[in-house]
């Protein structure tokens, strides 16, 4: 598939969410086969590749070694609390200079007692400690409560004063509620964008692919954007929206197909093979 207006040919970086984007999902056999094509092209073509995930660093791991995904130069993982560049021995270590940036602006509540607050809430309760962070707090709710917990939340930071956000999801696999707490203005846009301005890298040449409510803030940061056919449909109308209202042409691609086989779609119409 072409896309028929004029664009930017060149992208040098394709950065994608995992679970429910790059990642096959289980009743899609053509995410299967797609997944070894654009594994292919990403390596014919020199792109390169930036996983942007609310995994924690062990857990990515175990998808790409699960679902044999393509290995990626960068990875920014805990919803943008933690970036990984993987060096000549293959071994991927983490990016002191953002470390450094993340204790600068964090100030306020620590996270401690935050923790404590948080889990006093009725319905709240704390994810597994390996899904924690030094820079984010992870939450299970009720997610037909998502909205209205979240609300609470919000209200109970603002009376601490507390220089965290949240940011919410439902899971797509077991629709457990995900809220997690970040240092206030961080997200997995946040992480991308400082990385492209940490490389010099011409945002103009970066496509971001993602599907959930936690991808919302890179779908619509600017960036050519993907969002894959399974995408929740609050997500592509949220992106819709936001990418209407800043007079943004050509830089959203919804596709028709889902998760991987999505990705390979989007990466053709915006010709990045």
């Amino acid at each position: 598939m072409t896309n028929p207006e004029q664009h930017p040919r060149k992208t040098t970086v394709l950065a994608t969410d995992l679970d429910g984007t790059l990642i096959p999902l289980p009743d899609e056999p053509q995410n299967e086969v797609d997944l070894i094509r654009l594994s292919e092209l990403i390596r014919q073509q020199a792109v390169t590749l930036v996983y942007v995930t609310g995994r924690h660093l062990a857990l990515t791991f175990d998808a790409i070694e699960q679902h044999r995904l393509p290995p990626p130069d960068w990875l920014i993982t805990d919803v943008g609390t933690s970036i990984f560049h993987r060096n000549s021995a293959a071994e991927f270590v983490p990016v002191a200079d953002y470390l450094s940036h993340l204790q600068e602006i964090m100030h306020g509540t620590p996270l401690p007692d935050l923790r404590t607050k948080m889990t006093s809430i009725p319905g709240v309760r704390l994810q597994e400690p390996e899904k924690q962070g030094a820079f984010k707090l992870s939450l299970y709710v009720d997610a037909t409560r998502l909205e209205t917990l979240q609300a609470q939340i919000e209200v109970i930071l603002e009376s601490m004063s507390a220089s965290w956000r949240v940011i919410s999801s439902v899971d797509p696999f077991n629709g457990n509620g995900l809220i997690d707490l970040l240092p206030a203005g961080v997200s997995k846009a946040y992480a991308l964008d400082w990385w492209i301005r940490h490389r010099h890298t011409d945002a103009q040449h970066v496509v971001f692919a993602g599907d959930s409510g936690n991808d919302l803030a890179a779908l619509t940061a600017g960036y050519r954007a993907i969002v894959v056919g399974n995408a929740d449909p609050s997500v592509v109308s949220m992106a819709k929206k936001k990418h209407q209202q800043n007079g943004w042409n050509n830089r959203l691609y919804l596709a028709t197909q889902r998760a991987t086989s999505g990705v390979l779609e989007g990466c053709r119409w915006f010709d990045v093979f």
